[in-house]
């Protein structure tokens, strides 16, 4: 996971935010995180072929993190070649992007309510944030205030069903019904990830199913030996565009 998290309805001072979300002393980290930044490279070039944005377009990255230990944290912001039309959002301290990145601008945020006009970005990126921010009601309320306030949206989340869960490292116990997979995390030491509020994951109908009437995305994400390892899910923000 690389980035964390604006979450509607969620306290936040959640537990969440005291794990190691990156899992960065599990033995596997040093390979994930070349995987990872594979794969986010992909993803950031779909995001640019996708959106399009100009020089002067207008990004708000929802629910970047405070994490400065990964490489493949926060990969906007390192990549993105106008930082200056970059605001970065999070319920975590994460002003450090600010020094690390001169031009993007930090907003810290708290609560349902994203601190932002309607429509005041062009395009409201988000990276593995989705799966993090509780159950499938939670999900779509995040869903509709990222929509608010961006003309364009470029989501990502995992894909359920990748046959490796990337938080845990684990294989296929991901595919059991959630409660089943959440009792087998427990017992494993793994109540962090047990929780819904934590992890949630989505395959492409449930992702598809969050979005409003009127908002169709398209949906799409990088395949690793010909399995689709992520969603990434584009659009116009509204119907009425």
């Amino acid at each position: 996971m690389s980035t964390d998290e604006v979450v509607p309805s969620r306290n936040p001072e959640h537990a969440l935010r005291d794990a190691d979300y990156t899992n960065s002393s599990h033995p596997l980290r040093k390979f994930t995180t070349l995987a990872a930044l594979r794969l986010r490279k992909r993803m950031y070039d779909t995001f640019l072929a996708t959106m399009t944005p100009s020089a002067d377009a207008t990004i708000v990255d929802i629910g970047v993190t405070a994490d400065q230990t990964t490489e493949d944290s926060n990969f906007l912001e390192k990549w993105y070649p106008h930082p200056e039309r970059v605001t970065a959002t999070s319920i975590e301290d994460a002003s450090y992007l600010e020094k690390a990145h001169p031009g993007v601008t930090f907003v810290r945020t708290t609560g349902d309510h994203l601190p932002f006009e309607d429509r005041q970005f062009d395009i409201a990126f988000c990276s593995a944030v989705l799966e993090h921010v509780g159950d499938r009601d939670r999900q779509r309320a995040f869903l509709e205030e990222l929509l608010r306030v961006s003309g364009r949206f470029f989501v990502t989340t995992p894909d359920k069903r990748f046959p490796i869960e990337v938080h845990t490292f684990l294989p296929f116990l991901h595919w059991l019904p959630q409660d089943r997979h959440q009792r087998v995390l427990r017992r494993l030491g793994l109540s962090t990830w047990a929780e819904t509020d934590n992890l949630n994951l989505l395959d492409e109908t449930a992702l598809r199913a969050l979005f409003p009437a009127g908002v169709t995305p398209t949906v799409t994400g990088p395949r690793v030996l010909g399995m689709r390892s992520n969603l990434v899910a584009y659009g116009k923000s509204s119907a009425n565009q």
